[in-house]
């Protein structure tokens, strides 16, 4: 289901604005200098917009009750003109004419809390030609005062809020593209802010993201670093500094294509498993349970074989983990089957080969027989083969099922809640998804498809309402742009709503 907005949306949040405890959604118009308010029926569809006049070229959007009347308000950065526009909420869902604020040049991210401690809303701007961030100390009433500035790196990008010296006062942390690293900024708690610190990140730290990543109650930063392709963690220490980013799995050549995290040595923490095309191998890295990881231990899949894609599960009903890897040189997919203790014995390997290149596998237990099939994917054939166990180290001939053009991505959940697992593919020339359902003994029924947006690369499923059926997102590469398909439960599901994105998303996943 598509709803209109106004020209060049770049960015979206969702509460509830007219106090009927259904969410809603707001949205920036770039393009024509408003924002769209759709309010939601609580049934996953929307009334059509409301729109409002905002500054230049509004780019990013926050939500905030910031007169204190129990209504939420809207703050949109506006990065044409330098200025961020407050839209103070009836209740009704409606909003009062916009309050406009100086920033500094470029505003583009926004976010709000409380920084002085007066129980009442702040705001933090990035602005990122100027090199700084604004704080707008709010008086409670939907007015603020003259903006306070603080410097950051060079192309301050995104900016995320949390308490990171553990002094219960708020701190900012902001993503510096141009010098490749994060800009930490401690709170006095009274509205004003220390010298950066900073620590260094991968290439065009471009979004960050905070939480506590590794048990120990104290807040870690995770940055996505998208010029050199991977993701940085910065995990607290003590009170204040963060250790420097820690990178896994690095190597001349070794070109990373996949990560996957399981438990494969049965101590309950979660290790790390990697693709690594360009050395012909695969990765494992054991947990310690603190955020860190031993050194990889490598496992050869082959001369010329470049795996592209792995999953982990037990393919010989011997309750450990095993691993498998879709190698794109070779085409083949090679087993490598666990030991218990983290280790993986060649001699215990099993390769199967195919005519075409896989591009993409993943797993699951299709007929109950507490072993886990391969569901595999080709690069360049219009179809999926599953592999299914059938002793304790070696797959029965693959069955083939038809799919749309170039599958290019694969999930297994239970669609029509029969307890019995299903499949769903991407197709990336057809421009839609296949859903194949499964009868619990191996086979499927033919496929049913269903429109996405252009060319989808990816795909993961979730419950994104709340209903208690799974549904599906993907990402469109080449409209921009996520795909929802809300599920029934009997293994079909409603025409896509569709959701702008950033420029050529290829990879999607969920989470709360």
């Amino acid at each position: 289901m598509t709803y209109a907005t106004g020209s060049q949306p770049s960015s979206v949040a969702v509460d509830d604005f007219n106090n009927d405890s259904q969410l809603d959604i707001v949205v920036t118009n770039s393009g024509e200098n408003t924002v769209s308010v759709l309010l939601g029926y609580g049934n996953n569809s929307f009334a059509n917009q409301m729109t409002y006049l905002t500054g230049a070229y509004p780019y990013s959007v926050a939500v905030g009750d910031f007169n204190n009347d129990t209504r939420l308000d809207i703050v949109v950065t506006n990065s044409g003109d330098n200025s961020v526009s407050v839209l103070l909420g009836y209740g009704n869902g409606s909003f009062e004419n916009q309050r406009t604020y100086s920033t500094e040049a470029y505003p583009c991210s926004v976010a709000v809390s409380d920084f002085n401690n007066d129980a009442l809303l702040d705001i933090v701007v990035v602005n990122q030609q100027n090199n700084d961030v604004s704080i707008l100390l709010g008086y409670g009433n939907g007015s603020f005062a003259n903006q306070m500035t603080y410097s950051t790196g060079s192309s301050p990008l995104s900016v995320a809020v949390g308490d990171f010296d553990n002094d219960t006062q708020l701190d900012i942390v902001v993503t510096n593209k141009d010098d490749n690293m994060v800009s930490v900024l401690l709170g006095y708690g009274n509205g004003s802010f220390a010298n950066q610190i900073v620590y260094s990140t991968g290439a065009n730290p471009s979004s960050v993201a905070v939480g506590d990543l590794n048990n120990d109650a104290r807040l870690d930063i995770v940055v996505a670093c998208n010029g050199d392709h991977n993701v940085g963690v910065l995990l607290q220490y003590n009170r204040g500094p963060l250790r420097s980013k820690i990178t896994y799995a690095s190597g001349d050549g070794s070109i990373l294509r996949c990560v996957v995290v399981g438990d494969l040595n049965n101590d309950t923490l979660l290790d790390i498993v990697v693709a690594n095309y360009g050395t012909n191998n695969v990765g494992v890295l054991l947990g310690y349970g603190n955020g860190t990881f031993r050194s990889q231990m490598t496992l050869s899949t082959g001369l010329n074989s470049h795996p592209v894609s792995v999953t982990i599960s037990d393919f010989n009903g011997d309750t450990q983990q095993d691993i498998a890897v879709a190698n794109f040189g070779s085409k083949s997919v090679k087993m490598l089957l666990g030991n218990r203790d983290g280790t993986f014995a060649s001699e215990r390997s099993y390769e199967i080969g195919f005519d075409s290149t896989p591009f993409t596998i993943a797993s699951g237990d299709f007929n109950d027989d507490r072993r886990s099939e391969i569901v595999v994917a080709y690069n360049g054939r219009d179809n999926v083969q599953i592999l299914v166990a059938y002793n304790t180290i070696s797959f029965t001939n693959k069955t083939t099922y038809s799919t749309g053009s170039k599958p290019l991505s694969v999930v297994v959940a239970d669609f029509n809640n029969d307890i019995q697992l299903d499949i769903v593919i991407v197709n990336h020339e057809n421009d839609d998804v296949s859903v194949l359902l499964g009868y619990g003994d191996g086979s499927f029924a033919d496929q049913m498809t269903y429109s996405t947006g252009t060319y989808p690369c990816s795909v993961a499923v979730g419950d994104f309402n709340n209903d208690n059926q799974i549904d599906i997102v993907v990402a469109n590469y080449n409209s921009n742009s996520v795909s929802i398909l809300l599920g029934y439960g009997n293994g079909s599901f409603a025409d896509q709503m569709t959701h702008s994105t950033g420029t050529y998303p290829c990879s999607v996943a969920v989470g709360d």
